[in-house]
């Protein structure tokens, strides 16, 4: 884990260059978490996982509720495979 004091902004080259090493820098202020800076590619990545699980969990919810889903077979017809 990478923690920074926020005063390490003032040369924010090495802030930068640790969040290319494939890790987030979290920064602190007053000794808490505050700021978190990650790698662009990092984020996306990592939003594209929290939509997925979140499809996923509202799949799941629905078919607790009982919701009528398609068997596999439905799903290949409706999709032409």
């Amino acid at each position: 884990m990478n923690i920074k004091p926020i005063s390490d902004l003032r040369n924010y080259n090495s802030v930068l260059k640790d969040c290319q090493n494939g890790s987030p820098v979290f920064l602190t202020k007053n000794g808490r978490g505050k700021y978190v800076i990650m790698d662009a590619d990092q984020y996306d990545a990592m939003m594209a996982e929290i939509k997925l699980l979140a499809k996923v969990a509202g799949a799941e919810q629905r078919i607790a509720d009982g919701e009528a889903y398609m068997s596999l077979e439905e799903l290949k017809a409706k999709l032409g495979v």
